[in-house]
Parts: C-alpha cells; sequence; structure tokens
C-alpha cells in the first residue's frame, strides 16, 4: 500500500508524494541537482552529506543499480525527491531497484512530487531547510535550527589507503573530505600512486610519506568551520604542488587569507560553463557546491576561471607556491570531460618538482 509523504519547507510550504523510501522522518538542508544522468553517482556523493536532494530530472532509477559507479562506499543523502521512480530498470549492469537501494541505506524519500515548482521555490527564496515526513511537519523551529556539522568526521576515511601501489609515476596524497572516488582513479590511471588520507591529517604526517603532490578533494559542509584542516594547508602550501577540487579549493582560499560566503542555491549539476580567462575558452563543467570564494577577497593567486553564468570564482592559479585549485570537478563521473586534462597539468607540474630536486 503506497504512503504519502510530505516535504515541509522552512518557508512553510508543502508538497506532497509518495514515500519510497526507508519509513522514517528526515530533516536537512534541501538542494536541487540539474543532472540528467548519474542518479547513483549523485547518491554516492559525500559532497551531498546532511542534505536533502531533489532531481530535476523527471525520470530516476531507469538503469537501476550499478555498485561500481558508486562515488563512495555509501550514501551519505539525508533524503530524495524525485517526480517519477522507474519500478523495473533496464540495464544488463543493474543489479537491483533504486527503491531498495534507499531502504538498504535508511534513506527517506519521495516520489509524485511537483519537483519542477520544488526547484523553483528554492531557486527564487535561496536555499532552506526541509523536511520528510509522514504528516505535514510542524516543529519550525527545529527546521530553522538545523544545520550542517563535523561533516569532514562522517565522510573522511579514518586510516591511510594506498591506491596503485604497482604504478611507478608521482607520489600523491589525497586529503579525503569526502573524496569520490573518481578523483583516485584519475591518479592511478595516470601511473601515479595515490595515499589516500583523513581529513585532519596534519602537515608534518603528510610530508611524512614523502608525496611528489598533495590533492584537496571536495566535501560537505560550511569550508570556514574547518579551522584545523586551514592550518594544515597552510603549513603544506609551497612545500609540494598542490592541486585543489571544489572544497579542495575553498580550503586553500581560506588559508591563503581569503573569505569564502554562502551562495543562494549553489550549482549542482553537470552543465556549468566555466570561462579559462587565459584562453578564453569554455568549459562544460560538472559542479556540486553551495559556497564559493570571494573574489574580492583573494590575496595572493590569479584568478584563472569564471562561471560563464554568474561571474563567480571558479579557479584560482598560485604560481608562487605551485598550487591551483578548481571549484568544478574536472574528474566528472558522471559528467562532460572538458577539463579532465588538469589532472595532466597536475602530473606535469609534480614530474618538474622531480626533476628540479
Amino acid at each position: 500500500m503506497k504512503k504519502k509523504a510530505f516535504i515541509t519547507l522552512e518557508n512553510g510550504r508543502v508538497f506532497e508524494g509518495v514515500s519510497f523510501g526507508a519509513e522514517r522522518e528526515t530533516v536537512g538542508e534541501l538542494v536541487f541537482t540539474t543532472n540528467m544522468t548519474g542518479y547513483l553517482e549523485t547518491l554516492t556523493d559525500p559532497s551531498y552529506f546532511g542534505q536533502i536532494v531533489t532531481q530535476t530530472f523527471p525520470l530516476i532509477g531507469n538503469y537501476g543499480v550499478i555498485p561500481p559507479d558508486f562515488e563512495s562506499e555509501k550514501s551519505y543523502v539525508f533524503g530524495y525527491i524525485v517526480r517519477e521512480r522507474c519500478e523495473e530498470p533496464s540495464n544488463f549492469r543493474s543489479e537491483g531497484k533504486i527503491e531498495e537501494y534507499l531502504k538498504r541505506q535508511n534513506i527517506p524519500a519521495a516520489y509524485g512530487v511537483d519537483t519542477r515548482e520544488l526547484t523553483k521555490t528554492v531557486r527564487e527564496a535561496g536555499v532552506m531547510n526541509a523536511a520528510i515526513s509522514f504528516k505535514p511537519f510542524t516543529d519550525f523551529e527545529r527546521l530553522k535550527k538545523y544545520r550542517v556539522t563535523d561533516a569532514l568526521h562522517a565522510v573522511s576515511c579514518s586510516e591511510i589507503l594506498p591506491l596503485g601501489e604497482g604504478n611507478e609515476g608521482p607520489k600523491v596524497v589525497l586529503f579525503d573530505f569526502g573524496a569520490k572516488r573518481n578523483i583516485a582513479r584519475e591518479l592511478v590511471k595516470r601511473g601515479c600512486r595515490v595515499f589516500v588520507v583523513p581529513a585532519y591529517t596534519s602537515a608534518k604526517d603528510a610530508l611524512a610519506l614523502s608525496p611528489d603532490g598533495i590533492m584537496l578533494a571536495n566535501g560537505p559542509g560550511d569550508p570556514s568551520d574547518y579551522k584545523e584542516v586551514i592550518e594544515n594547508i597552510k603549513a603544506l602550501a609551497g612545500k609540494k604542488p598542490i592541486f585543489g577540487i571544489c572544497l579542495g579549493h575553498q580550503l586553500f582560499a581560506l588559508a591563503m587569507g581569503g573569505e569564502t560566503r554562502k551562495m543562494k542555491y549553489g550549482h549542482r549539476g553537470g552543465n556549468q560553463p566555466v570561462k579559462e580567462l587565459k584562453t578564453g575558452r569554455v568549459y562544460i563543467t560538472s559542479q556540486n557546491h553551495g559556497y564559493e570564494v570571494v573574489l574580492q577577497s583573494l590575496k595572493c593567486g590569479t584568478l584563472s576561471h569564471v562561471n560563464a553564468n554568474d561571474g563567480t570564482c571558479e579557479g584560482v592559479d598560485y604560481p608562487e607556491l605551485n598550487a591551483f585549485t578548481v571549484q568544478f570537478h574536472p574528474e566528472a563521473c558522471s559528467g562532460p570531460h572538458d577539463a579532465n586534462f588538469l589532472f595532466d597539468e597536475f602530473l606535469a607540474r609534480m614530474k618538474k618538482e622531480r626533476e628540479d630536486a
């Protein structure tokens, strides 16, 4: 028997749907993603920790559940909202239905929701908290007080994970702030030996691994909350080539004295146009972030990329520190691979550093 589900927004609006995930209530930050494919990557992207995700593409679940496509071992979303769920997936790689996966992961979800209107509400009013429940939610004090906290401890690994052990290329220390698996895959397939380390690994311990480069990964939460991590990055700056992605981009800017701020509704999807200022070329990129680096706050480095839609900071080059960072995801999976070459740039910097040593 179908059970009603209600999505209650902190501004008082209520949307009705049908439950198809875990039968429990949840509170989280309501966001939307415009990706037309890649719902499995969305569900398993640790950057969505603490958030209720709305898919703008109307049909979800049509190719089932494919574990090799996961970006992490589990899902970190707090809730999931779709217009239509596919009950009978069709794909030779499928190992089950999305409804079964959501129940196993204990994620409340709703389908039959007017996701177009829900997304318009968020775009006009800005990101807000919401609840999924089996009757209209009335605890608005709880809704308004909710905040994504302690995210790094929840999503980061607890011990060092070596990858690409047979490779003979550069050695990379990858800080796991909620890293998508494909970041490590892109490095390993280029011959790198990768050491995935916990988010709060000290600069001293990271350098003790004798890396040729440092990778700062994506992750959830407000970057300004992570004071200890920012201090570690400050201590690493200039010691080895550094490449930062998404949260890593924001944390490096903060470590260099810059500022970040929350966006009205962020960039989440696989169709964000980014302009490279040096060449004027525009790349279509995959993104998932709700915070931005404040352009005017940059005290060092050179702005390298801007969002072609809203002009926000999408990349900074720090030549004096042999570091560069981008807000978008060059490892995009699923998503456009326009900016995949940035991993080759990182590799080139590490090899040059080796040769000059």
